[in-house]
């Protein structure tokens, strides 16, 4: 019975031991998403594209990519259609975060090498030009790393319904 409970217990230690995974919020990759997002806020493609490694898949709401040169019609349109456009973060009537962001590395297992993932959570709010209505969305957007410090893969998820349908009265009006 004691040689049951100790394996038991040894076994349950093992399971709770650190695997390798490291979450960190001030780092490189964090801060350098979090000045990737304060270039979109100010329009700035070039500085949008320093950050994007020239072979990138971006995945909006879909397992089929889109091309960088789609994503940066989309972003301008965009702009093109609604101002401000602000990307919050917190509780209702407390204070705003900015953005969430967060860095984890995952370690290799089996045959996945390891890999290097930024998330970020925030509210994208914008008033649209033609309608002056605000709208409010909830994202995530996650950004995978290549080794050389780039992102190569982006994946986009929120509802995009609200935004789309603002961005028709643009394109009708023009």
């Amino acid at each position: 019975m004691k040689k049951l409970l100790l394996l038991l217990f040894v076994g349950f230690s093992m399971s709770c031991s650190n695997n390798d995974v490291v979450v960190t919020f001030d780092d490189e990759n964090s801060n350098a998403i979090r000045a990737h997002f304060q270039n979109y806020l100010n329009n700035d493609m070039e500085g949008l594209k320093e950050l994007w490694s020239p072979d990138i898949k971006i995945y909006l709401n879909s397992k089929k990519p889109i091309s960088l040169d789609e994503l940066v019609g989309l972003l301008e349109a965009q702009h093109a259609g609604f101002d401000p456009i602000l990307m919050t973060f917190g509780e209702e009537g407390g204070e705003d975060l900015g953005v969430w962001v967060q860095t984890i590395t995952y370690p290799a297992i089996g045959e996945y090498p390891s890999s290097t993932l930024t998330q970020s959570w925030f509210d994208w709010n914008a008033t649209g030009k033609i309608s002056g209505n605000t709208i409010v969305l909830p994202a995530h957007i996650g950004f995978k790393w290549g080794e050389d410090g780039k992102i190569i893969e982006e994946y986009h998820t929120y509802d995009t319904q609200e935004m789309m349908a603002e961005l028709a009265l643009s394109e009708e009006m023009e």
